[in-house]
């Protein structure tokens, strides 16, 4: 938990936004057709994996088939909602002027509603990123993620949780937004406002549930039950992937996290700095950064979230640097290591601290 910005002055900070500032209003103003053409065609090339996964399943008596539609419709699914949807609600295209991109009319194909998602993510997280108490991300109302949220026998369930938030994590999403945890509680947001949010969720997955689970199946006749389990996987693939880049981009070692005392009053080279220090990026292949919806370098969309995500390799350079003149930790490791780590303080959380233990070695008085 870090409550103090480390080892730079006032003046190093309102240099070291200035910097970022820089890139940013670069970036901006060299937005073009480079980038119309790009997203562009990661919704042609998601569009096209759809219906030959869709296809594919229709013809999914022969088994070669069915392992490819499932496989097609799942990165179809992964492209909609990582590399598209996530990023496009992010206003990352709004200066296009294309309804069909503009993160006002976007919705996407996952149960949680877009406003829902705006507000719990866009606003919330992304203000508030990693602020124990404010950022609902710490945990979604369901983990224990920081030491510093008050340990409760719930918490030895701590790994099970995660495996089915992992499972369900659409549903952990769109349910994210509801704040159950805070019911009766002086920060509720009150039953009219919740049963509204509710109506929201239940209209989206309902109509979620009846295209994969339903109007799909019964297209295919008596091969219903194949296409069933095909859409069940794509959409299990989609969930387990999306989780495990989420929370790698969040929790592994070496992520910060803050408290509201110690992050009041941030100047804009506060906060950069606390994005930077709350976000963690995964290395990998150009393929690999495509399918995690390059929020493998969370870091960059952490500190520019409007920027086109497909931006951030070639800026995550010119940030290394500057982290590195100003003697700032910039955490960069591999998928294996990024995930172990983060199971591991899943694990570790789900215990009380040493102190709190009824055995713990207690000092003995002189």
């Amino acid at each position: 938990m870090t409550d103090e910005i480390p080892n730079l002055t006032n003046e190093q900070l309102d240099a070291f936004g200035a910097e970022l500032d820089a890139i940013r209003e670069r970036v901006l103003d060299d937005l073009g057709e480079r980038d119309a053409d790009y997203i562009r065609g990661m919704i042609r090339t998601q569009r096209g994996l759809e219906v030959s996964g869709r296809a594919l399943l229709f013809a999914s008596i022969f088994p070669p088939a069915w392992l490819a539609g499932t496989a097609a419709l799942a990165a179809s699914k992964i492209l909609d909602n990582m590399e598209i949807g996530h990023n496009v609600m992010h206003g990352q295209y709004d200066w296009m002027n294309d309804p069909a991109i503009h993160s006002a009319n976007f919705e996407w194909d996952t149960a949680s509603p877009a406003s829902q998602w705006k507000h719990s993510h866009n606003y919330l997280h992304h203000t508030f990123t990693n602020i124990v108490g404010k950022d609902r991300d710490v945990g979604y109302g369901i983990l224990r993620m920081s030491d510093e949220q008050r340990w409760r026998p719930y918490y030895l369930g701590n790994p099970v949780y995660a495996f089915f938030l992992a499972v369900l994590f659409q549903w952990g999403v769109a349910l994210h937004d509801l704040e159950v945890d805070r019911i009766g509680q002086k920060d509720d947001m009150g039953r009219a406002e919740r049963l509204k949010r509710a109506g929201q969720i239940w209209r989206k997955s309902r109509g979620q549930l009846a295209k994969d689970y339903a109007l799909f199946p019964l297209l295919a006749g008596p091969f219903a039950p194949l296409v069933f389990a095909g859409n069940l996987g794509a959409n299990l693939s989609r969930n387990l992937w999306s989780f495990m880049i989420i929370f790698c981009g969040h929790f592994p070692d070496g992520v910060e996290q803050f408290t509201e005392e110690g992050t009041r009053e941030e100047t804009r080279g506060q906060w950069y700095l606390r994005q930077l220090l709350g976000s963690a990026n995964i290395r990998g292949s150009k393929l690999f950064h495509v399918m995690s919806g390059n929020l493998s370098h969370q870091i960059e969309h952490h500190l520019f979230p409007d920027l086109p995500a497909h931006r951030y390799a070639e800026i995550s350079e010119e940030v290394q640097e500057i982290c590195g003149r100003y003697g700032i930790a910039y955490n960069s490791a591999s998928l294996a290591r990024q995930f172990g780590t983060t199971v591991k303080r899943i694990a570790k959380l789900a215990l009380p601290p040493r102190s709190a233990l009824p055995f713990a070695r207690q000092p003995v008085a002189a």
